[in-house]
């Protein structure tokens, strides 16, 4: 798990039920029929360019049909999106029926919020949502298939059945069976990461009094928690390995490697490189725990990370599934890639 916030990652990004966005646990309940209606073209007229937000007139008595159908709007002039790129996504989406609309990343999320509210942001940095390319993510992978083959900057149109394109959260959102969704995607960054990928270069020591940390199986870091020594108080982070990339700024989807332990008995509760696979989220946005915002952003793609969080800037007094509250959190972070 990507230290995420206590509630979804998305829910404070967007303003629609939580269970919206754990797509990708979440496949089809269509059985699907033998006869496959497919719509002509487009069920929506879509006006605004890219990087604005577009806005959606659904065409009188359209239809989806049942099959998802993809079209590139407008192309971009960015790279190629090949399957399994990171994204970082621009979204609008609304019902076909009624044009309800369901999500929409331009929306202010603290408008009409009960409660708490999302984290201030910094000036020009918007919350947008971070998936893969034809790969079950947040979005089941039928959702973002349309866009292999698209290039960065592009925007596309994506409608289809809302059990396919939402999968169970459809039911979760009382759409009917016969609902159709259109989505629009602006391709705001992309970026391929290689599912092996790591820091390279001498690792500097650790400073006194932080976890020693020593190359571990495939390339893992093995992290060693100082035995008998209280936790710091204060967010602790050093820069280990020093990489020669971009600097990393807030809103970036940033594609990382990962191990985590506990500081209180040197527990690994998580580690990508077990997952063969890097992950990826949008980093400065409250997207992910404090401690990691405040960590990695001005950080370098090709930085190794040491960051020693403390529970206000973690998970808190409640802590996350096995972390215990008051948890002080040790992370290493390998920064991979950045869009």
């Amino acid at each position: 798990m990507t230290p995420t916030p206590r509630a979804s990652r998305l829910v404070a990004l967007l303003a629609v039920p939580s269970l919206l966005f754990s797509l990708a646990a979440c496949g089809s309940d269509d059985g699907g029929d033998d006869a496959s209606e497919t719509p002509s073209g487009p069920v929506a007229t879509v006006s605004g360019k890219p990087g604005e937000e577009p806005e959606l007139t659904i065409d009188t008595d359209a239809s989806a049909g049942d099959e998802i159908s993809g079209e590139v709007l407008t192309p971009g002039d960015g790279a190629e999106i090949g399957e399994g790129d990171y994204l970082r996504l621009d979204a609008v989406a609304k019902t076909v029926s009624d044009g309800r609309e369901l999500v929409n990343t331009w929306a202010d999320p603290n408008e009409g919020a009960a409660g708490a509210t999302a984290p201030e942001l910094p000036d020009g940095v918007r919350r947008q949502m971070i998936a893969q390319a034809g790969v079950d993510s947040v979005f089941l992978a039928a959702v973002t298939e349309p866009m292999i083959g698209a290039t960065v900057g592009s925007r596309v149109q994506v409608q289809g059945p809302a059990a396919d394109l939402l999968g169970q959260s459809a039911q979760t959102l009382q759409l009917p069976e016969d609902e159709g969704v259109v989505w629009v995607f602006d391709i705001v960054g992309g970026i391929s990461a290689d599912p092996a990928a790591s820091a390279e270069g001498e690792q500097a020591p650790v400073d006194e009094g932080l976890p020693e940390v020593t190359a571990g199986e495939d390339g893992a870091p093995a992290v060693t928690v100082p035995e008998g020594q209280d936790p710091p108080a204060e967010l602790r982070q050093q820069v280990l390995i020093e990489g020669d990339g971009p600097e990393v700024e807030p809103g970036q989807a940033l594609v990382v490697q990962y191990t985590g332990v506990t500081w209180a008995d040197g527990r690994q509760f998580d580690s990508s490189w077990d997952r063969d696979a890097p992950s990826a989220f949008q980093i400065g946005t409250g997207a992910v725990v404090r401690g990691w915002d405040e960590g990695l952003v001005g950080k370098h793609v090709g930085d190794r990370v040491l960051l020693v969080i403390p529970p206000d800037l973690g998970y808190g007094d409640q802590g996350n599934q096995t972390i215990p509250g008051g948890s002080t959190l040790v992370f290493v972070v390998d920064i991979v890639g950045a869009a």
